[in-house]
């Protein structure tokens, strides 16, 4: 039986449309505004925490061609099964197949790397990026539900997704309405965007403590995730391959924040000099008490006006000279 017309979300009767002679994929389109975001975002953010913003534009033009080879290899490690069957599936993007953890991990390491090589604190940058990266992910499932992927088990609910016969799993097609995994991705990542970057606004958190708290919240969300999708993947003990990872992730992340966090900040160490410059240094550093230099002025004044010894003396003996001629 059909669920009703108003009981579930229907799946989108195409996945692009035509540009002139082009073919626009939708899923592609969306990774471009996300990537444009995430850009915007992080250049805002780089900027307000005293980074050099410009940088931002030469990161992401080696970090994001990376992001998209690595999170493609790693698909293809993980879901050999969904490369198409042509001669260049392993590099078909376009019809779906980025593994996300193979796309930040090589994305953030080129861009590491950019960062590092432009003299800037790439700590600093992880933290800007961090909820950046969140708003391109969520951004870029809007093509998951384009390409009518990314979704889990048979459903009832009200937000159930239609998904048409020839795109359901084998032993699913009795089945009408799934589980919409790549919406509750969606939500939890632009509500994990805005509580990292409330989380930066009023708590003092020491660089790159959001990025460690991005790969814990996201990698823990996908622990949830990995229970209810039912598409294609490798499968180890009976669990998908990418529950695994998400859980270490999560872990790992979780424990780089703490340590990130009591992490003891560098002692600030003064340069050491010689004796005498240090001494003479000291000595014109103190401020003198204007008491005592109302007394050492008044002091000058009175000496300067004591004649000299000699003037003293001189005086003296053309005294002796005048009373002598008078006696004459």
């Amino acid at each position: 039986m059909a669920p009703h017309p108003l009981s579930f979300i229907p799946s989108p009767s195409t996945n692009g449309f035509h540009l002139g002679p082009v073919f626009i994929h939708i899923y592609g389109l969306m990774y471009v505004i996300g990537i444009t975001l995430a850009v915007l975002i992080t250049q805002r953010r780089v900027r307000n925490a005293g980074g050099n913003s410009a940088v931002v534009g030469d990161m992401a033009l080696w970090a994001v061609p990376a992001g998209i080879i690595g999170g493609r290899i790693y698909f293809d490690i993980t879901t050999p099964s969904q490369i198409p069957h042509v001669w260049y599936g392993v590099f078909a993007v376009w019809s779906g197949g980025l593994g996300i953890w193979g796309g930040i991990a090589v994305g953030v390491l080129v861009g590491a790397w950019r960062v590092r090589r432009a003299g800037q604190s790439v700590a600093l940058f992880a933290d800007a990026v961090a909820p950046a990266l969140l708003v391109a992910q969520a951004v870029g499932r809007i093509g998951n539900y384009f390409n009518k992927e990314l979704f889990g088990g048979p459903t009832t609910l009200p937000w159930a997704l239609e998904i048409p016969k020839h795109f359901r799993p084998l032993h699913y097609g009795q089945f009408a309405t799934f589980q919409p995994t790549f919406l509750y991705e969606l939500i939890w990542d632009l509500l994990l965007a805005a509580f990292l970057i409330w989380l930066g606004a009023r708590r003092s958190i020491r660089p790159p403590g959001l990025f460690a708290l991005y790969v814990a919240g996201y990698s823990a969300f996908r622990i949830f995730e990995e229970s209810l999708r039912i598409d294609n993947s490798e499968h180890f003990l009976g669990l998908r391959l990418n529950f695994y990872v998400a859980t270490v992730l999560t872990l790992a992340g979780l424990a780089w924040f703490v340590i990130s966090q009591r992490r003891t900040p560098a002692p600030v160490t003064a340069a050491v000099e010689p004796d005498g410059e240090k001494d003479g240094a000291d000595d014109s550093a103190v401020e003198a008490d204007p008491t005592e230099q109302e007394s050492a002025e008044s002091s000058a004044q009175a000496d300067s006006s004591e004649p000299e010894p000699d003037e003293a003396a001189e005086a003296t003996a053309k005294s002796d000279e005048a009373v002598a001629s008078d006696r004459k």
